[in-house]
């Protein structure tokens, strides 16, 4: 080989493997951690708690975060990340708005406002290893954000008096106006004497008298980035003298691409312009900074933007966040007539000698990791989170990411609010396990609320599912190739009838039908006009047959109906989730409906007892001579213990006709899915919807994320290997 050839092989293979080491480089949830965890004794277990803003002790070894509801300051003790431990908690008379550390000093910014017209709070100094109060300064206003320099001699708090959103539509002006407080710290104590404030009226343009500042952060020249969400404004202040060293609009974005309207349907063909709007700011270098326009009052650019001090937009993401968003499965339909994913948080950090930038989703629950270039930052993963990230810290000395989701759904009985810790190794990111991919113009494949699956019967790995009612106006079959990591949805086929999207279904359940269509399961309630049915829909998606359960039947219905479908001979076995009014307690029924005779039929299937709340059925496939079933509760996270998946042998499917006595058959225990559910150290999802074998003898196992509402969007999506 002649020597210029084997030095371009060479570099040609360096450069491979400098490919390969860069994307071994990955974040991935270590562990979970409840606020509710920290309540005192005592405390009633339905006190609302959440961690907002959060940040980080020197040595990395604590957590600090507010907690508005609770009124407090709450502590993790993250010696061992894996194993986060309650640290208890610091009680206010007020509500935190933020919380920063600088050395061994916690600065809380503390609300204590009687109205929107009489605001108050105050700045807390408190020790980090005692606990004691070191001294309290007067802000004369409503703190929201607090920041810490990087060399400890200056505290910045923005005073953004927020306006009242039901008063004039929350048009501004709204006084009193916001400024941003300076205070010089000395040994770790706030000089309150010295306070400092920075008047920031007449700036904008939108709202010039009614300045709101949001939130702020120091670069390493003491040089403080304040982003006034409302007024859609930016400035930069000196820290020393309290100077604006520049100001300037934040500009909006045009959007194509997006979904623009909450209609129960995944549409990406919209198009909008919007004011950014940011909410969190960090600085990615002593030049440039990073927004998150989550947008509040007109604005909502659904992305992030990167800016240079002296104004100049250096980079603009677009609809490029939000594309991820929805290939992950995290987009919230319901928030399409606003904000979409609505990024609100901003972290950045250096690991492994690189800058990376952290983007909050709220709406989404995720977070996007970009690896800074010094010009456009390069896409790295998308990271599953708690409900509605509120902050982030990062860590990099003990190679942590920290998130701080801040929705407790304890009246609607869902998830807790969590701290999550993550962790940079060359472990290859486990998340997510499936995505889809995108159409032949670009246009990612939106989809969420996976409810059943069932396989191609000669194709190993190719599976299909279908969504459920949240997609009410877009029932959709899925493909899925499950041969690749993460599993990918390749395309969607559109449920219809007459040529248009089928309506009054709620899909819970498919199964093939051998001649390349497809038998669906579709869970009624008569009381909204929804039927309990099976349709069978031809290879373009057409309903051509629908079969409706027969009136004996539901005369007995309750809420709850089909929820798996399988095709054994000429026999539709329908999995039904819960007793109905003719059932014994703990039992429900398998359907059974001879397309031959056209005659309905059922046995009985015995449930688990459930302690707290109910066990159901979600899915039911065939293979060789056993159906596969399962048997779920409806808890999550510490509450979950029935997550199963049961066999009957198909000798016991005998069915009785409706109406008379019906067998029961036995079930023997297959695969207990917690394991599986706590692999990714979130909370444990509660439904586990779908099951399927494939040609291979393969089973693969989907959960439902309910549509990314008063949920954290993901979706796990698993083989549990030959069955």
């Amino acid at each position: 080989m002649p020597v210029s050839c084997f030095k371009k092989s060479l570099l040609v293979l360096s450069i491979a493997a400098s490919a390969t080491v860069v994307q071994a480089n990955s974040f991935n949830r270590i562990a979970s951690f409840g606020a509710i965890h920290n309540l005192p004794e005592g405390t009633e277990l339905n006190q609302e708690t959440s961690p907002e803003i959060i940040a980080a002790s020197e040595d990395g070894n604590t957590l600090v975060y507010s907690d508005s509801p609770f009124e407090a300051l709450g502590f993790v003790d993250i010696t061992n990340p894996h194993k986060p431990v309650a640290g208890g908690i610091v009680k206010l008379d007020g509500e935190p708005t933020s919380v920063a550390i600088g050395a061994a000093t916690v600065f809380a910014g503390v609300n204590t406002s009687e109205s929107y017209t009489k605001p108050s709070g105050y700045l807390m100094a408190l020790d980090l290893q005692t606990r004691k109060e070191l001294a309290r300064c007067d802000l004369g206003g409503q703190p929201d954000s607090v920041a810490v320099s990087k060399d400890g001699r200056y505290v910045a708090v923005a005073i953004e008096n927020e306006r009242d959103e039901d008063l004039n539509g929350g048009e501004l002006p709204q006084f009193p106006a916001g400024w941003v407080t300076i205070i010089p710290v000395k040994d770790g104590q706030p000089q309150c004497g010295q306070l400092m404030k920075v008047d920031m009226t007449g700036l904008a343009e939108i709202g010039a008298i009614d300045p709101e500042p949001e939130f702020v952060d120091f670069n390493s020249r003491n040089e403080i980035v304040v982003t006034l969400q409302e007024n859609n404004h930016l400035a930069i202040i000196d820290a020393a003298s309290g100077k604006v060293l520049n100001h300037f609009s934040a500009g909006s974005v045009e959007l194509q691409g997006i979904d623009i309207k909450k209609d129960k349907k995944l549409d990406f063909s919209g198009s909008q312009t919007r004011l950014r709007e940011p909410d969190s700011v960090k600085w990615i270098d002593d030049n440039r900074f990073v927004i998150a326009n989550e947008g509040d009052m007109n604005g909502g650019a659904r992305g992030f933007t990167i800016f240079h001090k002296d104004g100049r937009v250096l980079f603009e993401s677009g609809t490029s966040f939000e594309q991820e968003v929805i290939l992950a499965g995290h987009y919230p339909e319901k928030r399409s007539g606003k904000k979409g994913s609505e990024p609100e948080g901003v972290a950045v950090g250096q690991f492994n000698g690189q800058t990376y930038i952290f983007i909050l989703s709220e709406r989404g629950s995720a977070i996007g990791v970009y690896r800074d270039t010094g010009k456009d930052p390069e896409f790295v993963q998308l990271l599953p989170s708690g409900i509605a990230p509120e902050s982030a810290v990062v860590i990099p000395q003990r190679n942590l990411l920290v998130s701080a989701n801040e929705k407790d759904l304890i009246e609607d009985k869902g998830p807790r609010a969590h701290v999550m810790l993550y962790n940079f190794s060359d472990t290859p990111a486990v998340y997510p396990q499936i995505m889809s991919s995108r159409t032949n113009d670009g246009t990612p494949i939106g989809w969420g609320a996976l409810s059943g699956l069932t396989a191609d019967p000669t194709k190993p790995g190719m599976l299909y599912a279908v969504n459920d009612s949240f997609y009410a106006n877009q029932p959709t079959i899925f493909s899925i190739d499950a041969n690749q990591t993460p599993a990918k949805i390749t395309s969607a086929m559109p449920v219809l009838r007459e040529g248009k999207a089928a309506m009054k279904l709620d899909l819970e359940g498919i199964t093939v039908d051998g001649k390349g269509g497809f038998w669906l399961a579709s869970e009624g309630k008569t009381s909204k006009d929804i039927p309990h049915a099976i349709h069978h829909v031809n290879n373009n998606g057409e309903i051509d047959r629908t079969i409706d359960f027969p009136k004996t039947l539901l005369a007995h219905e309750l809420k709850f109906g089909a929820e798996g479908i399988t095709l054994i001979g000429d026999t539709l076995w329908v999995a039904i989730q819960k007793p109905w009014k003719d059932d014994p307690q703990d039992q429900t029924k398998l359907l059974a409906y001879n397309l031959v005779t056209n005659i309905w039929g059922a046995v009985r299937y015995p449930l688990e007892h459930a302690d707290s709340g109910w066990v159901g059925l979600s899915e039911i496939v065939s293979h060789g001579d056993q159906v596969y079933i399962i048997e779920r509760d409806n808890q999550l996270g510490e509450s979950a213990v029935v997550k199963r998946l049961y066999s009957v042998s198909i000798d016991q499917l005998k069915p009785a006709a409706i109406g008379s006595a019906l067998p029961v058959v036995k079930k023997v225990l297959v695969h207990d899915f917690l394991p599986d559910l706590k692999s990714l150290n979130g909370y444990v999802q509660d439904k586990v919807e779908g099951f399927t074998i494939d040609a291979a003898g393969n089973g693969y196992t989907v959960t439902d994320n309910d549509g990314v509402d008063d949920s954290s969007g993901e979706t796990l999506f698993f083989s549990i290997g030959k069955m």
